[in-house]
C-alpha cells in the first residue's frame, strides 16, 4: 500500500537566535574595549602612538625644512626669493610646533610610566 503524498505549505517559519536579539553596540565585548582605553595600559598605548606620530612628523618636517632652506638663493626676481624664504620660514615654524608636541607627548608618556 502506497501512502498518499502530503501537500507541503509554502510558508516559511523563522525563529530569532538569541545572539541576534542580544547584539547591540553596548555588547560586553565593545564595553571591554572602551574600558580598556580608560586603564593605565590603554592610556600608555595611546600616548606611545601619539609620541611615535609626533616624533616621526618632526623628523620628516625637519628634513623637508632643511632641504627647502638649502634651495633658497637670491635672484634678480625678488618675488621668487621672497616666496622661497617664506616657505622656509613656515616649514621651520611647523617643525618647531611638532618638536614641542613631541616633547609634551614624551613628558606625558614618561609621567604615566613612572606612576
Amino acid at each position: 500500500m502506497e501512502e498518499p503524498q502530503r501537500v507541503r505549505s509554502h510558508t516559511v517559519t523563522t525563529t530569532a537566535s538569541s545572539f541576534a536579539e542580544n547584539f547591540s553596540t553596548s555588547s560586553s565585548s565593545f564595553a571591554y574595549d572602551r574600558e580598556f582605553l580608560r586603564t593605565l595600559p590603554g592610556l600608555l598605548i595611546v600616548a606611545e602612538i601619539g609620541l611615535c606620530f609626533n616624533g616621526s612628523a618632526f623628523i620628516l618636517y625637519l628634513s623637508a625644512a632643511v632641504v627647502d632652506a638649502s634651495s633658497v638663493y637670491p635672484e634678480r626676481d625678488s618675488h621668487n626669493f621672497n616666496s622661497w624664504a617664506a616657505s622656509s620660514f613656515f616649514a621651520f615654524l611647523v617643525t618647531i610646533c611638532y618638536a614641542g608636541n613631541t616633547y609634551f607627548s614624551f613628558i606625558a608618556w614618561r609621567s604615566r610610566t613612572i606612576q
